[in-house]
């Protein structure tokens, strides 16, 4: 599937509509350039869920937990990791079970630490305000 999205709000438009179809123990890897709109699309994804919660960037905190009425998000953020041993130390594949959806930005930072069900969605900023979004089959 591939989007073009002209603005934050039609990127948190297509994280909405993929929250109407997740199934718990899904694992979507992001990959895209600052500012290429991954954490929108979460926030999209999550606010769909559940209205009343903020998504915040989890450059800082690594991982930030969401629970909604249907299900648990784990958003992780890999960019400040110097190595996979960093998600080890912090029990990375324990949040990665079957009754939670992970979102990981900058995932293609440690793919070797990626389950074989991860689905990649990429971000790719196409010119000034444009961007070009694509989840992989």
């Amino acid at each position: 599937m591939r989007i073009k999205s002209y603005n934050p709000k039609e990127t948190r438009a297509f994280g909405a509509k993929l929250a109407k179809h997740v199934v718990e123990g899904a694992v979507y890897g992001l990959i895209g350039s600052l500012g290429s709109g991954k954490t929108e699309f979460v926030r999209g994804f999550v606010t769909e869920l559940s209205s009343n919660i903020v998504v915040h960037s989890p450059s800082f905190s690594i991982v930030n937990t969401y629970r909604t009425d249907k299900l648990i998000i784990h958003h992780f953020d890999f960019f400040r990791l110097n190595s996979a041993t960093e998600l080890i130390e912090i029990g990375f594949d324990e949040y990665l079970d079957n009754e939670s959806v992970c979102f990981i930005e900058w995932a293609d930072s440690f793919p070797e630490v990626l389950p074989d069900n991860v689905k990649y969605i990429r971000f790719k900023e196409e010119k000034k305000n444009v961007r070009i979004i694509t989840i992989d089959d």
